[in-house]
């Protein structure tokens, strides 16, 4: 059964998000990516594909980059190079098309793709204000932004994902982005679930809340560049980002931590927006009143 005007609302919702995420090259890199002949890195049953195919990836995306902002050498690298400031939609639409690429291209865009950061990470490089010097191509920073986003977007997927992985499912996503990881340069990647948890444990005595990173954490969650009209959703995402970090980095960041309200409203808000968002960006071939697997995000 079909509804009235709903494939519109749809095509709609998926198009401004699309183009929010993907940039306006979007339709074409995805072309490319889906249509190219040639092997994977991935096959299509990987978790991998599972996870950063689904819409949950919103909400994991947002807790990645609070959560590796924490790393104040890190941070120096993204405030003195990224340009989160001046070109926040670019950032993530880089972001976008790296993931996409990894994930779900041919093994030949990959390698390509991998080279091509690393060229990027070779220049990025400088001295904190705390006076340390920093470089992106660091194999311990590299380690960190890796962890921190595998973390993420792992947790996110768990909590708002279509299909939660089982224990298997979950070190199978880990060594899936351990391929990526050390194509990327770093040295021996966490290869399960534990391993990652660990990870964050072993790090926490090198993170702090710079200014930086404070003032990232308001520009991302408070002062987005936005329409108005935006604003409300993307604010139930920034909360359901916010409520889904671990207790100890909502401080440093100067972030509430409110566990009842966190486990009632925004969990069921956030719920309701990733549903929607996944509604709208599934094949527009099936019906709007069933569930269908989404399509990656760039």
């Amino acid at each position: 059964m079909t509804v009235p005007g709903v494939s519109a609302v749809r095509e709609r919702i998926a198009t401004a998000l699309f183009e929010r995420v993907a940039g306006t090259e979007g339709p074409e890199r995805r072309d490319r990516i889906q249509l190219s002949e040639g092997p994977r890195w991935f096959a299509e049953d990987r978790p991998i594909r599972q996870v950063h195919a689904d819409a949950s990836m919103f909400v994991g995306g947002l807790r990645a980059l609070l959560l590796q902002s924490l790393h104040p050498l890190a941070m120096a690298g993204v405030a003195g190079h990224s340009g989160f400031r001046g070109d926040p939609w670019g950032r993530l639409q880089r972001t976008s098309h790296f993931l996409a690429v990894t994930s779900f291209g041919t093994e030949s865009d990959a390698e390509a793709m991998i080279a091509r950061i690393r060229r990027i990470h070779e220049r990025v490089q400088g001295t904190a204000p705390d006076g340390r010097p920093y470089a992106a191509s660091d194999p311990h920073l590299l380690r960190w932004v890796h962890v921190a986003e595998v973390d993420s977007f792992l947790y996110a997927y768990q909590r708002y994902g279509a299909h939660p992985l089982d224990q298997a499912g979950r070190d199978g996503y880990v060594t899936d982005t351990a391929k990526v990881a050390a194509a990327l340069g770093v040295i021996d990647p966490p290869t399960t679930e534990a391993q990652i948890r660990a990870e964050l444990t072993a790090y926490r005595p090198e993170l702090g809340g710079t200014h930086e990173a404070r003032d990232a954490a308001r520009f991302m969650l408070l002062q987005p560049p936005l329409p108005l009209a935006v604003r409300p959703p993307y604010g139930l995402l920034a909360a359901a980002a916010v409520a889904s970090l671990p207790w100890w980095a909502r401080w440093p960041l100067r972030l509430p931590y409110l566990p009842v309200a966190e486990a009632t409203v925004v969990r069921l808000a956030g719920d309701g927006l990733v549903r929607t968002i996944r509604w709208a960006m599934a094949p527009p071939e099936s019906s709007p009143l069933e569930s269908a697997p989404p399509h990656s995000a760039a």
